[in-house]
């Protein structure tokens, strides 16, 4: 329950259902005799700490315990690697607590930050020197890191020579700060760095959509790290399958990909509704009539009533809000598409950011015909020859900066700096959320070899906010004002705006 309330409050309801679909699931593990993943860290950790002969066994067994990513351990993981070593004291933990990012994943960051405190007779060794980036780099990285509290004090120092020092950005919209990232690369590529030297890393993978657009617009070949392409993703599709069958009432593909989203709807179902609808001249009209739903399984009727309320919230709008962006918010809002993420997807939020950003970009087209036009150019537009052309080539990473953790390029653009994005609101929710936050925009700032560009628009448009003034992010800001000329200054600030 407590998990529940914490991560997933909209299943609260479901409390009790929950639990006894765990417990059965429990029951099944034992009438199988098998274990997951969870279960081996557990029940291994309960044999330990129940039986004492079996604990001396394999405490004495390892004379030494090495361990390797301790920032990333959990709580289970640290105890278990504590009674191992119970005996013998033997233990060297490496890791490092400035990188630890994982805690939505379980990883707990005392385990490294108290360490001290567990065994006061251990030795810490400091690795300062840095192999990797420039002086420059690291001395913005220095002086980021240090705004936290709770941290072991140290000092990145570099082994290579002087370099470039990082920019900072300042775009007039997400638009320009696109075409910013997309320009530098074009011209990075022209002057010989290989594409695969280069990344675009970011907070949340629905930050990387204009820039997806724009390496397509130019013929940028790229490598999507943080997931699918955005407009590949499941969830964009079933939403604007919504709009290709008002659009072309015969679109097979939009009317099967919805049927079979709804519960107890198969593919045999499908296919017998759909060979009823091709025979209609409308299918939008016969889809309400009696007969659809007397040839439609009983067990799938209550799915297909909802699809058909689903169809009516979009029908039911005014003829003048009948627009790419109204369609969007009364799907999320009237027409159960939130509940159907929420019932489907672990990720449901993020999903969600990704349609209001969707939304967003759906806000400049007036016609439903334009905006699946340009959805399907956008989509299309690297078919199945080019890709197995560049299959061989050289492509630009994006990437979160999670997923980039270990990783290093020459160049790095890491995009989104505005408070808010980076760090993320939600995640300032969380304890210790801020010292999180920096410690994600500093394995961000590591990843660079040679150049690092930081970028962040000055106004976004939301539809609900209408224009929105963004405020660079804080951990930009606490390192040197922006306002200042100061050629100390750890960045290069740049400006990027259209002339009135």
């Amino acid at each position: 329950e407590e998990v529940l309330q914490a991560r997933y409050p909209f299943f609260l309801h479901l409390f009790n259902e929950i639990n006894q679909i765990a417990l059965l699931y429990i029951n099944k593990k034992k009438d199988l005799s098998v274990m997951d993943f969870d279960d081996l860290l557990c029940n291994c950790r309960t044999l330990l700490t129940e039986n004492p002969d079996l604990l001396n066994k394999y405490a004495g067994r390892f004379e030494h315990v090495l361990v390797d990513e301790y920032q990333d351990t959990n709580i289970i993981q640290a105890d278990m690697v504590d009674l191992l070593a119970s005996g013998h004291k033997n233990l060297m933990v490496v890791g490092d607590d400035s990188q630890s990012i994982y805690s939505f994943r379980g990883a707990n960051f005392s385990n490294i930050i108290n360490f001290p405190n567990r065994y006061p007779d251990c030795k810490i060794f400091k690795l300062e020197t840095n192999y990797r980036s420039t002086p420059q780099i690291l001395n913005l990285a220095n002086l980021s890191i240090t705004n936290n509290e709770k941290q072991f004090p140290k000092e990145l120092r570099a082994v290579r020579a002087s370099g470039m020092r990082p920019v900072m950005v300042s775009a007039q919209n997400v638009l320009k700060q696109a075409d910013f990232v997309a320009q530098r690369i074009t011209e990075l590529a022209r002057s010989g760095v290989p594409l695969g030297e280069i990344a675009v890393l970011y907070r949340a993978h629905y930050h990387s959509m204009e820039v997806q657009m724009e390496f397509v617009r130019r013929d940028i070949p790229f490598d999507v790290r943080s997931g699918i392409r955005f407009f590949e993703q499941a969830h964009i599709k079933d939403v604007t399958s919504y709009m290709r069958i008002i659009v072309n009432p015969h679109d097979e593909l939009a009317w099967r990909r919805i049927l079979i989203m709804y519960p107890k709807v198969g593919k045999a179902t499908v296919e017998k509704l759909w060979k009823y609808l091709v025979r209609e001249e409308n299918p939008l009209e016969a889809v309400f009539r009696d007969e659809f739903l007397k040839i439609t399984p009983k067990a799938a009727k209550p799915g297909i009533e909802d699809c058909r309320n689903t169809i009516s919230t979009i029908l039911e709008l005014p003829p003048e809000e009948r627009i790419p962006e109204k369609i969007i918010d009364a799907l999320l809002s009237r027409g159960g598409y939130r509940v159907y993420l929420q019932d489907n997807y672990s990720d449901a939020s993020s999903r969600e950011d990704d349609l209001i950003q969707l939304g967003n970009f759906a806000a400049k087209f007036s016609r439903m015909e334009d905006f699946l036009n340009e959805l399907a150019l956008l989509t299309n537009m690297n078919s199945e020859e080019e890709l197995e052309e560049h299959q061989k080539d050289d492509k630009v990473v994006l990437s979160t900066i999670h997923q980039a953790k270990g990783l290093e390029w020459s160049y790095v653009f890491l995009i989104w700096c505005a408070d808010g994005m980076i760090p993320l609101q939600r995640a300032l929710k969380e304890p210790d959320g801020e010292e999180e936050e920096r410690r994600l925009f500093y394995v961000a700032v590591t990843r660079a070899k040679d150049q690092l560009y930081l970028s962040s628009p000055v106004i976004d448009y939301t539809r609900s906010a209408g224009a929105l003034t963004l405020s660079p992010s804080r951990f930009i800001r606490e390192i040197a004002p922006l306002s200042s000329q100061d050629e100390k200054r750890p960045f290069e600030y740049w400006t990027l705006y259209d002339e009135y």
